[in-house]
């Protein structure tokens, strides 16, 4: 698991599952941080501004918003990894 790639996830969201999927596809593991857990949703806000899922943080880059809006940053992301 890397730990430069961490994802924020609620349970049933299907673009943290789309997020997650295409991470796999691409052979890299995550972190996975659930934003309904005590203060993890108030941690993403602090560091990222947002609080919804899913947040994708690869290094230094950050993502938010559906999993279509965020495809074709992650797939940048990816690329440089």
């Amino acid at each position: 698991m890397r730990e430069d790639v961490v994802v924020y996830t609620s349970p049933g969201c299907p673009d943290c599952a789309a997020v997650k999927r295409c991470l796999s596809d691409h052979g890299v593991a995550c972190l996975e941080r659930d934003i309904t857990a005590p203060g993890v949703a108030d941690e993403a806000k602090s560091r990222y501004g947002v609080r919804v899922a899913p947040i994708t943080v690869i290094g230094h880059v950050f993502l938010y918003g559906t999993f279509a809006q965020q495809k074709p940053s992650l797939d940048q992301a990816l690329a440089s990894l």
